[in-house]
């Protein structure tokens, strides 16, 4: 099944590891951190982006091989968590 978002076609059969999170900056770079982390530190943290990522590499190696969509709000992130949870 092909899922088709922000000008990429996502083989959901090759996907390995799929997981939200948020970018944030921190320390002059940025960072990926889950939504409950963000949520706990929104006060403190600038964030950058959520994200829906993609991994197609094995679970034993460094994921390389990866697709980020990322999204200015948490609402379409969500919409599009339950686009590719009805394709899957």
């Amino acid at each position: 099944m092909i899922y088709k978002a922000q000008g990429h076609h996502i083989d959901l059969e090759q996907v390995t590891r799929l997981y939200p999170a948020v970018m944030i900056y921190a320390g002059g770079e940025r960072a990926q951190v889950s939504l409950e982390w963000a949520a706990l530190k929104q006060d403190v943290i600038e964030i950058e982006a959520y994200v829906l990522v993609f991994d197609f590499d094995p679970l034993d190696a460094l994921p390389h091989n990866r697709v980020m969509l990322e999204f200015t709000c948490k609402e379409a992130l969500i919409q599009s968590m339950k686009e590719v949870a009805q394709m899957m």
